[in-house]
């Protein structure tokens, strides 16, 4: 049953592999280094915003609360176009699908880039979060065309890419908005994205993808049969629960640093919170091991444990905040468990039965995007309001939230296997 589905992401948003691939290996090194930064480059456009949001409130003359409105849109916007658009990926060409949301992507980035009024602006990257669906077709792609044997290989690649995009738009972000100007953030966004499109279409094979079973399902059966299985199995409830706090704490406080850091509080430039981001990188090399771990001890329980210390970390971004020394501790410690927490969430889907696995995975990212979407708009709300001790508080009550549903999943999945409900692993 593990072998049937590759997970594919210690980050936050990060694609998945279901299938196993039936085909020959066709895909090369080089291929699968292609589509890894084509993956990179689309998911770094919902990253662009978090270390230059202040920035762009000041540039448009609009409250921090305001300007929340934008990521949050961007993410609500996300979640809705994997409901609606990925279905998709089922009746028609992968190739064809990113190739049109690769374009769509930089066509909003250039209108972010020119947009004179908050209105457009926000409007523009609304669209850019409907429109990111490349890299979750990306995966079903690169599943059909590689051998089992080097479908891990394959998918490590594709999870780098999405990793140091993520890092460099956060970091060249907060760079470039210090030396020239936030636009140029856009402009260059939006040339990556211009290239990003060029290349699938160079790269990518140009057939049909779906499968005959799947081109014959109707799409909104597909949709809708989302919803019904998400119901059905009340473990993506919880476990999409979970992230949605989890990626929600994530935003809500690089947001936050945003605000703080560049503001008279604290003084610094806007590349000092693009700096601050690079520690992200200990992600890189730390999820493996957790990852390793959580297999031994079982998801539920180590998700507990983990869920304690994202607690313990939020618990102390208040009183550190007097110092970024100080910051960097509980940042650190957030950024080495957060991408575990989401690994192991989705470990806990993988007893459930394949042929649904990939639309319950789908309503697991979409409350993974509507938790990242709501914490976007709360973040800058609450700074408005009583400015760091605020995005700490919010830290602290996701966090809790966290940690009290990931006890109750674990006694439940312990006293589920102790009565012999459940055949997998116990806890």
């Amino acid at each position: 049953m593990r072998r049937a589905l590759h997970r594919f992401g210690p980050s936050k948003g990060a694609p998945i592999i279901e299938t196993e691939p039936t085909t020959t290996d066709r895909l090369t090194d080089r291929t699968a280094w292609l589509l890894a930064a084509i993956t990179g480059a689309t998911v770094a456009n919902a990253y662009y915003i978090h270390p230059i949001i202040a920035d762009v409130a000041r540039g448009f003359g609009v409250s921090p609360a305001a300007a929340g409105i934008v990521p949050a849109a961007n993410q609500i916007a996300l979640a809705l176009g994997i409901f609606l658009l990925l279905p998709l990926g089922d009746r028609f060409s992968n190739r064809r699908l990113a190739i049109v949301f690769a374009a769509c992507q930089a066509a909003a980035l250039v209108a972010m880039a020119l947009a004179e009024s908050f209105v457009v602006f926000t409007a523009a990257s609304t669209l850019l979060g409907f429109v990111t669906v490349v890299p979750y077709l990306m995966p079903a792609y690169a599943s059909k065309r590689v051998a089992p044997e080097r479908l891990g290989h394959v998918t490590a690649l594709l999870t780098a890419g999405v990793i140091v995009a993520i890092l460099l738009a956060r970091t060249g972000a907060g760079v470039v908005a210090e030396h020239a100007d936030w636009r140029w953030v856009y402009w260059i966004a939006a040339a990556i994205m211009a290239a990003a499109t060029l290349l699938t279409v160079i790269v990518l094979e140009d057939r049909e993808d779906a499968d005959e079973g799947e081109a014959r399902t109707g799409y909104f059966a597909l949709v809708g049969s989302t919803l019904r299985l998400m119901r059905e199995h009340r473990v993506v409830l919880v476990s999409g629960t979970i992230q949605a706090c989890n990626f929600g704490t994530f935003v809500a406080v690089w947001l936050g640093l945003a605000f703080y850091l560049t503001g008279p509080e604290m003084g610094y430039g806007t590349d000092t919170v693009g700096y601050l981001a690079a520690i992200s990188a200990a992600s890189i090399f730390i999820t493996p091991a957790l990852g390793r771990w959580a297999d031994r001890i079982g998801p539920y329980r180590a998700r507990f444990y983990l869920a304690l210390c994202q607690l313990g970390a939020s618990l102390m971004l208040w009183p550190a905040g007097a110092s970024i020394w100080l910051l960097l501790v509980p940042l650190l410690i957030s950024n080495i468990v957060g991408a575990p927490i989401d690994v192991v969430g989705r470990m806990t889907l993988l007893s459930l039965a394949p042929d649904v696995r990939t639309r319950l995975m789908t309503g697991y990212i979409i409350l993974m995007f509507i938790g990242g979407g709501l914490a976007s708009w709360l973040a800058p709300a609450a700074y408005d309001v009583a400015h760091w001790p605020g995005i700490a508080a919010i830290a602290v009550a996701l966090t809790a939230i966290i940690v009290l549903l990931s006890w109750i999943a674990w006694r439940r999945e312990v006293s589920s296997a102790a009565a012999g409900w459940n055949t997998s692993r116990p806890d």
